[in-house]
């Protein structure tokens, strides 16, 4: 990852660990960041080799080693990197030296488990998230009553909940009366819990198995392992896996 300079400051902030380029755009405009003491919130603004540039008071830099980790995050696990009301964050599981420069791509809610990524690329985090490459997301779910197809079927067109664009399933498949693989392309908050819940089931355990061609495999809750650059440009690439075989519901059903 080299760096050439002048750079644009989201830019800069995103290869030094501070979040997406998109995340990092929000922390100028909220006026967090300053360029040799002085506080910037214009976008696009350049950053020079020798220029100081602090996120909250704290000097920040980019490093020329890009890192790229899938982890499954366990329940009770937060995704964010900072929350006050907060005491277990995932990022934290993943013991290298420079783990406080990661950042995860995407997101799981404190209750749900699997897979996600973190790397300190602010340029291949946007790209993985950016809607246009419709990168498959897979998940195991059980509900807490039996699970009628009808109801599947009907979010596979798309159910309007709470935005004004619909919540849409791409595929899935029934495993068990009350367990399902749900396969999705898009990125809304909590997406496969607003869905099940509009049909009136109540999620009980919901665990992400894929992310395009990165599966969770035999990855233990809480463990990591690194990928290689080309595993994250195949993703980016669009060369999606076919439906996760290694992960059962038996792992789950506990």
């Amino acid at each position: 990852m080299k760096i050439e300079y002048p750079i644009r400051l989201q830019a800069y902030l995103a290869k030094s660990g501070c979040g997406s380029r998109r995340g990092c755009e929000s922390l100028i405009t909220a006026g967090r960041v300053r360029i040799n003491t002085k506080r910037v919130t214009e976008l696009g603004t350049k950053v020079n080799r020798n220029d100081l540039v602090q996120l909250d008071d704290i000097a920040v830099e980019p490093v020329e080693k890009t890192y790229y980790y899938a982890l499954n995050k366990p329940k009770g696990y937060v995704c964010t990197n900072f929350d006050p009301n907060e005491k277990h964050y995932a990022r934290e599981l993943i013991t290298i030296n420079d783990w406080n420069l990661l950042f995860h791509i995407g997101r799981l809610d404190k209750e749900s488990t699997g897979l996600i990524l973190y790397t300190n690329d602010g340029d291949v985090a946007n790209k993985i998230m950016h809607p246009s490459h419709e990168i498959e997301k897979e998940y195991l779910v059980s509900c807490d009553k039996e699970i009628q197809r009808a109801d599947l079927e009907e979010a596979l067109n798309g159910v309007y909940i709470d935005l004004k664009t619909p919540y849409r399933i791409k595929s899935f498949q029934l495993m068990t009366k009350k367990w399902t693989r749900i396969v999705l392309t898009e990125g809304k908050n909590r997406e496969i819990r607003k869905i099940l819940s509009y049909f009136g089931y109540e999620v009980k355990q919901l665990c992400r198995v894929r992310i395009g061609n990165i599966e969770l495999g035999e990855l233990q809750p809480g463990q990591y392992k690194q990928l290689s650059p080309k595993d994250i440009q195949d993703l980016i690439d669009g060369k999606n896996s076919k439906t996760s075989k290694s992960i059962s519901i038996g792992k789950w059903s506990k």
